[in-house]
């Protein structure tokens, strides 16, 4: 049986050492993103709760463990699921890696790999009260203490509710497609990885000293592509007409 100590230190892993990163300054490079995407971050999550997404909807993630489908709930965290979609509207997921896995507990994600990137995104957002348990296949904010939640996330790997749920982290969205891909995720290099040095080097670090590690390829909210591809075929339709009218 796990002893009292032991489950402390777990659970200050996940708020401190898991998320370190939400008070470390990252360094001061030249942003790699657009200067709307760039506008988007440094504005945050500030809108009322009542002005956010109300509907259910869902994110494709595919990992290098295979795709993984994402139902947000707004109506369980609206300030958590309204900032989890402008990252993934953002493309900020795409190339992070699984940095933190502790078998029988979490994994969790969310440094960008670009440095310049991810200290675009290091505005804090206000707690959402917990209205959901934290039971397997939940997703939640990583914090570290009252209203820090930023961009790192972790995925329940069983139901941690006894432990996480009074402690305030409020789950947005739960897995629907895809758990036995989480489950596979490594957890070779358990919790060594150095978040200060993720946030400084991003992948470049990871890469070099831990190679078999896990990542996130892709995550866009289901139908960003059918509406991308029907916008390029009536931009292509009103061009051909132009040119047939000319």
């Amino acid at each position: 049986m796990t002893s009292r100590a032991t489950w402390t230190t777990v659970l200050a892993g996940l708020v401190l050492a898991g998320c370190a990163g939400n008070t470390l300054e990252a360094p001061k490079v030249r942003p790699s993103r657009s200067d709307q995407a760039a506008k988007q971050a440094e504005k945050g999550t500030q809108a009322a709760p009542g002005t956010q997404d109300s509907e259910s909807y869902q994110v494709v993630m595919e990992t290098s463990q295979g795709k993984v489908v994402i139902e947000v709930i707004p109506e369980w965290a609206p300030l958590g699921a309204a900032r989890f979609r402008e990252l993934v509207e953002d493309g900020f997921f795409d190339g992070c890696r699984f940095f933190r896995v502790v078998p029988n507990f979490v994994v969790q994600f969310g440094i960008n790999g670009d440095p310049a990137v991810h200290s675009k995104w290091d505005k804090k957002i206000s707690d959402d009260p917990v209205t959901q348990s934290n039971k397997r296949g939940t997703l939640t904010f990583a914090t570290s203490g009252p209203n820090t939640r930023t961009s790192q996330l972790f995925i329940n790997l069983k139901d941690n509710s006894g432990s996480l749920d009074g402690q305030g982290f409020s789950p947005f969205g739960r897995i629907v497609s895809g758990m036995e891909a989480v489950d596979k995720i490594t957890s070779e290099y358990g919790e060594r990885p150095q978040q200060p040095l993720i946030e400084q080097q991003g992948n470049v670090y990871l890469e070099r000293e831990f190679p078999n590690m896990d990542y996130v390829k892709t995550a866009k909210v289901e139908g960003t592509d059918k509406a991308d591809k029907a916008d390029k075929r009536q931009d292509t339709e009103l061009t051909t007409n132009r040119r047939i009218l000319a």
